[in-house]
């Protein structure tokens, strides 16, 4: 029997703990860039949504406040929600407009800008 080649009992062991160490690796790995990829795109939606309130507003005639455009129907049911609040500057001929952007309830962008009487 000692002439006989071939693979111990202990060298298999060592070779599935090593591929189980790089199988968790890689999939820890592959689960972050899933999540990263997620937020990445939950923050450019929120981003054109912001941007699409922001042109509706700048549309509408100078108002005291304004009511959030429909949310486009591709993203309606998905959790996104739109809110605009108004400060007055400059004896009320000028307006800070700040457009914030939910989704499920969490800020995910805000977006300010002027408007002129």
């Amino acid at each position: 029997m000692k002439s006989e080649k071939g693979f111990s009992l202990i060298g298999v062991v060592i070779a599935i703990a090593l591929v189980g160490i790089i199988a968790i690796a890689f999939l820890g790995g592959l689960a972050n860039a899933s999540k990263t990829l997620f937020i990445a795109d939950e923050r450019a939606t929120a981003n054109n949504l912001a941007e699409s309130q922001m042109e509706s507003v700048k549309n509408r005639p100078y108002a005291i406040s304004y009511d959030p455009a429909p949310i486009p129907s591709e993203y309606s049911g998905t959790g996104y929600s739109a809110e605009i609040d108004v400060e007055s500057i400059e004896d009320g001929n000028i307006q800070k407009i700040t457009v914030t952007i939910e989704h499920h309830g969490s800020e995910v962008a805000v977006l300010g800008g002027y408007k002129v009487k």
